[in-house]
């Protein structure tokens, strides 16, 4: 049974500083909306200003909404906002130079605006200890939760604390200008962090590729996505090496396994025809459904407040569990009253414990050692590019004699994957000079990695069974 148990962190989550340039916003609006929004109270926690044509103006806050006043909105009144702002883009969005705030506009069936939605954007400083470590991992993360908890927010703070104080080489895919504000000077909030700005939303996809292909980042920032072509887009950047810090649609973990879109972000599914004797092992119907890959992303984030966020280290193993109808058990992080960062971390009770997350990318070695007693000898594998709980997974399901290894000199084999491979030539040149054979799978599957490991087994003199799948 899993219970968890609530340890504060060595963390102290530095005081927020917000800046939203507010007034900004507020003086393209209606006087009479600007005097109703003038009290520093109307000001606080402001998410957005909606104006419907005919209807009440409207002020929304996280918890209520108000209304502004008691005339409705009149046609004159949005027609004198969209001549102080501007020209909207092909997404029906318009923004403020060098500011964070959004107007998206609502058409009715000529084209003609008819509401505007004028959203508020701020930078919020000194979030980022909440993840801290995530980062510095160097592995992929993406953000989910419902819309207006602060995803993008946390997002511009990921990618300036990225650029400034770790140095890397950060290049933002800002869709609608969103994450740098509108104008061609980027916002500050975002550091040193670069910018590609993307003409249309359609073409998101080709400008993450871009900025791989022309501009050598370290690491991408997105916003948002929601597209098939952006999901395989990002797993293509992420097998390039470069780290991706993403948000996409979904309130949780759980939302991206059903979405037939978005699945690929987190290993994809794969509808799999079990053998009779694994079938009633599991206590499951012969055809199931199974994690088709590796996640693009091994690191995933809920953010359900701004100082309440869960975190799941190993995504592939959460992904596994709700394919097989368990509840996951995230790590809960939040502030407390005091700044302190508060982790609670799922813990098994059992004589079983929760193995720690390996980045999919680190070198894994699973180790043979020599026979006693009878027993079947250990088969050691060196992993390059192959996610460690896959090789533990397929050897726990078959009781196969495997164990993981950290050090090439200790390895009976190598288990390799194709597009790794040729990333590590002085791994291939040990592994010649120690005769070490190298297995190399096409793709880092659960199916193909338990057809490697039989041929290593049977090639190190083991008798295994046949792994049926």
């Amino acid at each position: 049974m899993l219970e968890r148990a609530e340890s504060a962190a060595a963390v102290t989550v530095s005081q927020e500083r917000i800046t939203d340039d507010l007034e900004r916003l507020l003086i393209l609006l209606p006087e009479r909306l600007q005097q109703a929004l003038a009290p520093p109270g109307a000001q606080q926690d402001l998410l957005e200003v909606v104006l419907d044509l005919g209807r009440l103006p409207e002020a929304r806050y996280p918890d209520r909404s108000v209304d502004l006043d008691s005339e409705p909105v009149s046609g004159a009144e949005l027609a004198e906002v969209i001549d102080r702002l501007g020209e909207f883009g092909g997404d029906n969005r318009a923004g403020i130079e060098r500011t964070l705030h959004r107007i998206s506009a609502v058409r009715n069936r000529a084209g003609r605006v008819i509401g505007l939605t004028c959203r508020v954007g701020r930078a919020v400083f000194g979030t980022v200890a909440m993840v801290r470590d995530l980062l510095d991992s160097g592995q992929s993360l993406l953000l989910l939760g419902r819309p207006g908890v602060g995803k993008t927010t946390a997002l511009r703070e990921i990618a300036r604390v990225l650029a400034d104080e770790f140095g890397r080489r950060v290049m933002v895919i800002d869709t609608s200008n969103e994450i740098a504000g509108d104008g061609d000077i980027p916002h500050p909030a975002i550091g040193r962090a670069r910018r590609l700005q993307v003409a249309r939303p359609q073409l998101q996809h080709r400008v993450m590729i871009e900025a791989v292909q022309n501009h050598m980042p370290e690491v991408i920032v997105i916003d948002e996505i929601g597209t098939e072509q952006e999901a395989h887009a990002a797993r293509t950047i992420a097998e390039r090496g470069v780290q991706l810090v993403a948000t996409a649609h979904g309130n949780v973990l759980a939302n991206l396994v059903r979405n037939p879109t978005l699945s690929d972000l987190v290993g994809g599914v794969q509808s799999v025809t079990l053998g009779d004797e694994e079938a009633r092992r599991r206590g499951s119907q012969k055809a199931v459904l199974e994690r088709a890959a590796a996640p693009t992303f091994p690191l995933a984030v809920e953010i359900h407040s701004r100082s309440r966020w869960l975190v799941h280290a190993d995504v592939a193993t959460t992904v596994d569990q709700l394919l097989r109808g368990a509840t996951p058990s995230p790590e809960v992080r939040s502030v407390a009253s005091d700044g302190r960062l508060i982790v609670e971390r799922p813990r098994l009770t059992g004589p079983r414990r929760m193995r720690p997350a390996v980045p999919a990318a680190a070198p894994v070695v699973v180790s043979l050692s020599s026979a006693v007693g009878g027993q079947p000898r250990l088969l050691r594998v060196y992993c390059c590019g192959i996610a460690p709980r896959l090789v533990l997974q397929a050897a726990r399901s078959r009781q196969w004699p495997v164990q993981l290894a950290d050090e090439l000199n200790r390895a009976d084999a190598v288990l390799a994957g194709r597009n790794q491979l040729g990333r590590h030539p002085e791994l291939r040149r040990q592994a010649r000079d120690g005769s070490v054979p190298i297995h190399v799978i096409k793709t880092e599957s659960l199916p193909q990695v338990q057809r490697a490991l039989e041929r290593l087994l049977r090639r190190h003199g083991e008798t295994v069974p046949s792994a049926g799948v």
